[in-house]
């Protein structure tokens, strides 16, 4: 990614729905899945799908209705903001992160076997 994306959890959620998709889907589609969860309003996901497109987040194709497609993966997007969220909170040190997490208890001895574990085995 060039440049930063700033994306809300309510617009985190319909890029959900359309990553997990393995289709373009037009608003009510979209609507339909996140209404499992939520019971938001046309309106309010019409806006949320607004905000997207202006943020060139997902693109719209125009057939009987318009339909949606994310313009970047999942994977690229979670790596983006795990990039950012080290950067704001632990000046873009990974080492101050795990220490973060060790000092607040938040990894439990078996937590850190694993990562451990996982560090040997891609180092």
């Amino acid at each position: 990614m060039e440049r930063k994306i700033s994306v809300s959890d309510a617009e985190l959620e319909i890029l959900e729905i359309l990553w997990s998709a393995d289709h373009a889907m037009n608003a009510n589609e979209i609507r339909s899945m996140l209404n499992q969860v939520r019971s938001w309003e046309r309106t309010t996901v019409l806006t949320l799908i607004n905000r997207l497109l202006k943020k060139g987040v997902i693109s719209q194709e125009k057939r009987e209705v318009y339909y949606y497609l994310p313009c970047i993966e999942r994977d690229e997007y979670v790596k983006e903001e795990t990039r950012n969220f080290l950067e704001k909170f632990f000046k873009g040190s990974s080492k101050n992160l795990a220490a973060a997490l060790v000092d607040s208890e938040a990894l439990s001895r078996e937590d850190i076997r694993e990562l451990r574990d996982y560090f040997n085995r891609n180092m």
